[in-house]
C-alpha cells in the first residue's frame, strides 16, 4: 500500500469512528500494516493538516487518535449548534433521545443493543445540540461513557426535573421502540420537533454488524 492511500484510509476510518478515536494498533489491524508505518502517516497528516489550514485537526488523546475541530473555529460552531436547524431531529435521534431519557445513565453500546443499530451519529446529534451529556463512566472494560439527559433537555420539553417524564414504556427490544418513542413525543406535544427523515448514516448500519464492545472513548 503506498503512502498517500494509507493516509487516505486512515482520515477516513478516524472520520468514521467519530468522537471515539481510533488507537494506532487497531488503525494498524485494520490496514493490515506495521504500528511505525502508521504512526509516521498520522504524524505527518497532523502536520499536513496544520499547513493546510484545514478545518480540522488530528488529535491524540489518551492513547486514541481522533478528528476533531479548531477551537478558533468555536465561535461558528456554537453559531450552527444555537441555529434554526437545532429544533429538528431525525428519527433516529429521537429514538436514541427516548432511550437516554428514560434509562440514564446508559452507554452507547446499550442504547445500540436496545435499538439494532449504531447510534453514534445520533449521539453525537444529541450531544451538540446539548440534550444529552457525558456523565460519568461504567464500570467495565474501556470504561464506556455514560450518557445523562441536560438540563437544556428539561428546558426543551417544559420539565421541571426528569421525574415529570411520562410514565415511561418498556424498551425492552427494538420492535416496540418506534411506538413507545412516538408515544413519548406525542404525550410532551412538541410539534417542533418533528422527525426528519432518517440519518443515512444510522439506515446504513443496520447492515453493519460489528459489535465494539470496547467503547473506549463521546
Amino acid at each position: 500500500m503506498d503512502f498517500p492511500k494509507l493516509k487516505s484510509i486512515i482520515e477516513g476510518l478516524l472520520f468514521l469512528s467519530g468522537e471515539e478515536g481510533l488507537s494506532i494498533k487497531q488503525i494498524a489491524e485494520i490496514v493490515d500494516q506495521r504500528v511505525e508505518l502508521v504512526t509516521d502517516a498520522i504524524e505527518e497528516m497532523i502536520h499536513e493538516f496544520s499547513q493546510q489550514g484545514r478545518g480540522v485537526q488530528i488529535l491524540k488523546i489518551a492513547g486514541v487518535v481522533q478528528l476533531g475541530t479548531l477551537p478558533e473555529h468555536a465561535v461558528y460552531f456554537e453559531k450552527l449548534a444555537y441555529s434554526p436547524a437545532r429544533t429538528s431531529l431525525s428519527q433516529a435521534a429521537l429514538e436514541t433521545l427516548a432511550i437516554v431519557a428514560y434509562r440514564q445513565p446508559i452507554t452507547r453500546v446499550e442504547i445500540e443493543e436496545i435499538r439494532g443499530v449504531k447510534s453514534e451519529r445520533a449521539i453525537h446529534t444529541l450531544v451538540n445540540k446539548d440534550l444529552i451529556i457525558e456523565v460519568g463512566r461504567a464500570e467495565a472494560i474501556g470504561r464506556p461513557i455514560l450518557y445523562g439527559t441536560t438540563k437544556s433537555f428539561l428546558d426543551y420539553f417544559g420539565l421541571a426535573s426528569i421525574k415529570d417524564l411520562p410514565e415511561p414504556g418498556l424498551f425492552e427490544d427494538s420492535e416496540n421502540l418506534e411506538e413507545e418513542t412516538q408515544l413519548l413525543f406525542n404525550k410532551l406535544d412538541l410539534q417542533q420537533l418533528e422527525p426528519e427523515s432518517s440519518d443515512p448514516t444510522d439506515d446504513l448500519s443496520q447492515f453493519d454488524n460489528e459489535d465494539d464492545n470496547t467503547d473506549s472513548s463521546l
